[in-house]
């Protein structure tokens, strides 16, 4: 994932015998993030400059698996053209056998770091944020593709122009994979427990509604600065979003009021069937952004939910 030199959030770790080098005419500058697959570069290229090259770990080489998921995220990256969405640059293999894959520098910082920092947020930079995502997730849609992993850390974050980048197709799947292309196993399931939708706890291939349910939470997230289960453990979470009803978000906080309509669209986002959610991701951002916006406005109209914004906006409550 890129990471601004300015804003890095990763810690800064041993160093890595790949910086320095060139790899298929990408300089190598520093290593700025890792994953369980993969090892994400700043790098220099003559022709496309500063870019985030992400390598393919060593001891994952041989593994076929793993293999074809890099590949197809490099695929999944080439498909969705959005300016909401990291442009995928190149990808190949060097002589050695190193699987790379190139992509744009997004300005910004993750947006797991701000929310953590910064949330509750204003209730205009919520809609602006969804709306984004939304766009971006719906472009994915659009060609074919279920992200399966939208979560904070997957999002880079400019606060100066409030511009979203969608990141990592790593763990997307086609809607129209057949079971003979999975790569991840019937009884499985991939992504966040944080942000996975409860049909994807059997495995099962998911649909676009999955992803809804994603960006509901991060919206939960932005809006409360928590999450709508309180898990402190995996099983513990992987129970509660199985038989549990998320918390509504009028309760997610001491001392947060939010209008009955930004509840209910939250609320709706977050069904635990799919069927009870919105038509698509776009309906659901642009319902939650209209109720955000008639919230805001309602501050200005003297009754009893501006006084509770009026007294709670010091402490950060979103207006």
């Amino acid at each position: 994932m890129p990471v601004p030199t300015a804003t890095v959030s990763f810690a800064r770790v041993a160093r890595d015998p790949l910086v320095g080098t060139t790899l298929s005419g990408y300089t190598l500058l520093d290593r700025v993030g890792e994953g369980g697959t993969a090892t994400v570069y700043r790098a220099q290229h003559p022709q496309h400059g500063e870019v985030a090259v992400k390598v393919l770990r060593e001891r994952l080489r041989q593994d076929k698996t793993a293999v074809a998921r890099f590949l197809r995220e490099a695929s999944f990256g080439t498909r969705v053209q959005h300016p909401n969405v990291v442009r995928t640059i190149e990808t190949g293999q060097s002589p050695d056998g190193v699987h790379f894959l190139s992509i744009e520098w997004a300005a910004g910082e993750l947006l797991e770091g701000y929310a953590k920092r910064n949330a509750p947020l204003p209730y205009d930079e919520v809609a602006t944020i969804v709306l984004q995502i939304a766009d971006a997730v719906n472009a994915a849609h659009a060609s074919g593709i279920v992200h399966r992993d939208l979560k904070p850390e997957n999002l880079m974050y400019d606060p100066e122009t409030r511009n979203v980048k969608l990141l990592d197709f790593g763990i997307a799947t086609a809607t129209d994979v057949t079971p003979d292309e999975r790569l991840t196993r019937a009884g499985f399931f991939v992504g966040s427990l944080l942000y996975v939708a409860p049909e994807a706890l059997s495995g099962e291939v998911v649909t676009p509604l999955a992803d809804q349910y994603s960006l509901a939470g991060i919206a939960y997230l932005l809006l409360t600065g928590t999450l709508p289960y309180t898990a402190k453990a995996p099983r513990e979470m992987f129970t509660q979003l199985l038989s549990m009803p998320p918390i509504a978000l009028n309760k997610a906080k001491p001392g947060l009021q939010f209008p009955a309509t930004v509840e209910q669209v939250i609320m709706r986002a977050l069904s635990k069937n799919p069927k009870d959610r919105y038509p698509d991701v776009l309906v659901f951002a642009k319902a939650l952004a209209a109720a955000l916006t008639a919230g805001q406005s309602d501050a200005g109209d003297g009754g009893f939910m501006s006084k509770m914004k009026g007294l709670f906006r010091s402490k950060g409550t979103p207006s």
